[in-house]
């Protein structure tokens, strides 16, 4: 079974796309390649807390992560070379769009006061990467099971060569981008 949004992208952001941009070929048409998840839990160095974090990140995912560690020690921070530190998760294909699915519309719409997801985090070569401050947004995890409260980066890595491209191309999948200001309504 195809995804639904493997299924949007190809019957509504391809062809918008194609009209916008005015690309010769449908080849042309940027497309999200991969979505990358990093979880840290910070100078804690508590294992059972990376072990719950990673745990939280492999049901929301659908995919076991990577544990990261520490490349050098630093003195200052108490910070010893190998410690593990963070998780990631590389997801493609079909649990990507699955993923990319549950995230516009379960998570992001549970975040209190939503009113979009800001429309300036984009690296200046096509991709995007937002900020989660909890994972009790998704609902995979069980708010009464959490024992410390963790942030995400969600990065959407296209195969757009300019920002717009990209902009574009996230909000015909769906993602909900915060409209800018004018001078009138920030007061």
């Amino acid at each position: 079974m195809i995804p639904r949004m493997k299924k949007k992208y190809r019957e509504q952001a391809v062809p918008g796309l194609q009209k916008k941009f005015n690309y010769g070929n449908c080849m042309q048409v940027p497309a999200v390649s991969k979505i990358t998840i990093n979880v840290s839990v910070g100078m804690q160095h508590d294992r059972d807390a990376l072990q719950s974090v990673l745990d939280d990140l492999a049901k929301i995912t659908g995919q076991r992560p990577r544990m990261i560690k520490a490349k050098m020690s630093v003195s200052n921070f108490k910070l010893r070379e190998g410690v593990s530190l963070a998780g990631k998760v590389t997801l493609r294909g079909d649990r990507m769009y699955e993923f990319m699915d549950r995230l516009i519309n379960a998570a992001l719409p549970r975040i209190r006061d939503f009113r979009g997801i800001p429309a300036k985090s984009f690296d200046g070569r096509g991709n995007y990467t937002l900020g989660i401050t909890e994972q009790t947004i998704f609902p995979e995890i069980n708010p009464d099971h959490v024992r410390k409260v963790h942030g995400m980066d969600v990065t959407f890595v296209t195969t757009a060569k300019t920002n717009p491209e990209a902009h574009e191309l996230l909000s015909l999948m769906g993602m909900p981008f915060e409209h800018a200001k004018t001078k009138g309504e920030q007061q």
